[in-house]
């Protein structure tokens, strides 16, 4: 049985399953109406850690991001990751999300490489970010807030390096 809801800036339509209404269509621009998975057959959940994980490798994809996090949060992801079982935490640097039923919202702390427009870079993220999320959970991502924190320069790592080696024999 197909129904309008009655909305004049949105028609869209549902159906009956139970005694719920469940919207089936999809907005203008793509994104799906049902987004959280309720039916008659059982309920999937989305874990904050799940949404937390698309969202960083997602925004790691776009040329010019050259890590999340501050360089603390960064220094603490390195010693958890050479102690046992510390890779597996649910915790990504320099990404932080708030997961509803039906919607997300992501903040970033992002480092980007020097020369790389900061501007069309976060839009690059932003656009990544939503798209990769809501293609994989079907939540409605509301916001993503990116925080550039530092701009990596291209002879930093080199410069890692020579402070480990002395300069006298």
């Amino acid at each position: 049985m197909a129904q309008s809801n009655g909305s004049t800036q949105n028609s869209q339509t549902t159906t009956e399953r139970g005694d719920r209404w469940v919207p089936e269509a999809r907005t203008p621009n793509g994104v799906p109406d049902r987004l959280a998975d309720d039916t008659s057959h059982g309920k999937t959940t989305i874990a904050a850690s799940v949404v937390q994980k698309i969202a960083g490798i997602a925004a790691r994809e776009i040329s010019g991001v050259h890590a999340l996090g501050g360089g603390v949060s960064r220094a603490f992801g390195a010693l958890r990751e050479r102690i046992p079982g510390g890779s597996g935490t649910s915790s990504v640097a320099g990404v932080q999300v708030e997961v509803g039923e039906k919607q997300a919202a992501v903040d970033l702390d992002v480092v980007v490489e020097y020369g790389a427009s900061i501007v069309d870079l976060a839009r690059a993220v932003r656009r990544n970010v939503i798209t990769a999320v809501e293609r994989m959970t079907g939540l409605e991502v509301i916001e993503v807030n990116i925080a550039v924190n530092d701009i990596h320069l291209p002879n930093e790592d080199g410069d890692e390096a020579a402070a480990s080696t002395s300069r006298v024999e």
